[in-house]
């Protein structure tokens, strides 16, 4: 299972719970391979250029649908070279800030950027992935200049923002709710249209003032394209089914984490419309290709 992103992330959370789960399904160890660069694209090639027997897997994030319009040459084409087996989960994010930011709530970080433009800056997990995406979005919504900041994984990020390194972040639930349930983090909202059952307390974005933003991360499985029909449909079986396993769904539950398990069709014509959506949300942010 090759995840294109650094340990620590969300892709990397929801590969190794899925992973754990079909070993025991399988009988045969599902090992987890992370392969970090280039906003996924080393990963996602990697396994393009795998045999298409059904034992490479990808399990990648909504970063995958944003490289189509960043990347001239991202080593593999995210609708011709992959065959979609199922979305795993989905998960909204947390506006969260280093404590040393004089700011209590949403509409006070705004306030702040917009009197100091440029001087606040965030992390995401590499330029072109979907958290940098989030965050890009995040300050066209609220209508502030801000500073990006690449790193490796969502994780590294986050602990950048936990040293005092940057300032804010949009970031999933998974990394960021245990430092801001230990106070090390200052949860503002979360991106979400409905309020999170795992962090009730946190308003949604448009509860907190921002209208015009909400932003979720999906998590899916793909196989190299031209994988047998038979092996796409026994795995997207084998690994729906799983999903619905109690305690799989406790533990996505506890990252929080909403199981989706859709079916084959269904996720494939949701790739096209994801790639088609984040191509504008590029050209609107300005974005430089590579």
């Amino acid at each position: 299972m090759v995840v294109p992103l650094a340990p620590g992330g969300g892709s990397d959370i929801v590969g190794r719970i899925v992973a754990l789960a079909l070993t025991d399904k399988w009988g045969q160890a599902v090992v987890v391979d992370n392969r970090p660069g280039a906003g996924g694209n080393i990963g996602n090639s990697i396994v393009a250029k795998s045999a298409a027997d059904g034992y490479t897997l990808l399990v990648s994030s909504s970063t995958m649908a944003i490289s189509p319009a960043l990347y001239r040459n991202a080593g593999a084409d995210i609708v011709r070279d992959f065959q979609p087996v199922t979305l795993l989960a989905s998960q909204p994010s947390i506006i969260a800030i280093h404590p040393a930011v004089p700011a209590k709530s949403l509409k006070e970080l705004i306030a702040l950027m917009k009197t100091q433009p440029g001087k606040y800056s965030f992390g995401s997990a590499g330029t072109g992935t979907a958290s940098h995406l989030a965050n890009e979005q995040f300050a066209l919504a609220a209508g502030v200049k801000t500073l990006h900041i690449p790193y490796k994984s969502a994780g590294l990020a986050t602990t950048a923002l936990l040293g005092g390194e940057i300032q804010f972040m949009v970031t999933n639930m998974a990394t960021a709710l245990p430092q801001v349930r230990a106070a090390r983090l200052r949860g503002l909202a979360v991106t979400s249209t409905q309020r999170v059952a795992t962090a009730p307390e946190l308003p949604t974005a448009r509860e907190a003032g921002l209208a015009d933003y909400d932003y979720t991360t999906w998590y899916a499985m793909l196989l190299p394209a031209r994988t047998p029909q038979a092996r796409v449909s026994g795995i997207h079986a084998d690994t729906t089914g799983v999903l619905r396993q109690r305690e799989v769904r406790e533990r996505f539950a506890g990252q929080g984490l909403d199981v989706i398990g859709s079916g084959i069709n269904e996720f494939a014509g949701y790739l096209k419309a994801e790639v088609a959506k984040w191509g504008g949300v590029v050209q609107v942010a300005g974005v430089a290709t590579h």
